[in-house]
């Protein structure tokens, strides 16, 4: 009789230990009830330890780090939150009704107290919302902004204002479900068909040279304007001193003119006191004035 008590008792801690699950550091938990009153999904949130689940019950676990999601066009390795090796990469159009198609990541975390209501909204695990409704926002965001937008813009410089366009649509939707959205990013460059690339490329090439010619053109009016500028200058200054140089002149014949005796100074200032060899019967004009 001990006997089969003791196996009745292991039997039921077996029992007892299997019906504990465990939710590890950085995920949460949700039970849901399979039966009863309150059957559906517990709002209550369970962090990281062990949880008794009764035979009515099941738990889901979510994690709450980082996610880092690939929608690409590879099917030989797995695209990040998932284990499809399908071509799950995005697919647009661009204005001109040009299909383009890109790899794309997404990097997002979940809101722990809103796990409960996402499952309960899917009915779903984290791989398979990623998989699918994420994914399905991302294809939306991208063909809402690329649907007014030429493919060389999109294929040029317009690539970083398409990517802005989309991460605000994605963050602003996904973020009423409770996933908080870090950043939606391209993987690679944008798949378009060969011919529309050469000719992407080849007006590219032809807008560069054109903006080099403009550049040169630049250039050149303003050494132009500069040596102009220089010659201003120099014609300015040679008036300048032309106008003092003749107010100078203007100044001195005044001053002659007011008084005789200065240009006979000026005569005895820079006389050597050497007579001429040759002078003739006439007095020198100065030497007059001085006996006088």
């Amino acid at each position: 009789m001990k006997k089969l008590f003791k196996v009745v008792v292991a039997v039921a801690a077996m029992l007892a230990a299997s019906a504990c699950s465990r939710v590890e550091s950085g995920y949460v938990g949700i039970k849901v009830n399979l039966l009863g009153s309150d059957k559906g999904v517990q709002q209550e949130v369970l962090g990281a330890g062990r949880y008794y689940i009764g035979m009515n019950e099941e738990l889901y676990i979510f994690p709450i780090f980082q996610q880092n999601c690939a929608f690409t066009a590879s099917e030989t390795d797995g695209n990040g939150c998932s284990e499809s090796l399908n071509d799950e990469a995005i697919r647009f159009q661009t204005v001109e009704g040009l299909a383009v198609k890109a790899d794309v990541g997404i990097a997002f975390t979940l809101d722990k107290e809103k796990v409960p209501e996402l499952f309960q909204t899917f009915r779903k695990g984290i791989v398979e919302i990623s998989d699918s409704y994420v994914r399905r926002v991302v294809q939306d965001a991208f063909i809402t902004a690329a649907s007014t937008k030429r493919i060389d813009f999109i294929y040029g410089e317009g690539k970083a204002t398409l990517l802005k366009e989309v991460n605000t649509n994605v963050k602003a939707t996904l973020k009423d479900k409770g996933i908080n959205v870090e950043n939606v990013f391209f993987l690679s460059d944008l798949i378009v068909p060969p011919t529309v690339t050469q000719a992407v490329n080849a007006k590219i090439q032809a807008t560069q040279k054109a903006q080099q010619r403009e550049n040169k053109v630049a250039q050149a009016k303003a050494e132009a304007d500069k040596a102009r500028e220089e010659a201003k200058g120099f014609a300015d200054s040679q008036l300048i001193k032309a106008r003092a140089e003749a107010e100078s002149i203007k100044l001195r014949a005044a001053a002659l003119r007011e008084s005789a005796d200065i240009a006979t100074l000026n005569a005895i200032e820079k006389w050597d006191g050497k007579l001429p060899q040759y002078m003739g019967t006439q007095a020198l004009p100065f030497l007059q004035q001085a006996v006088k």
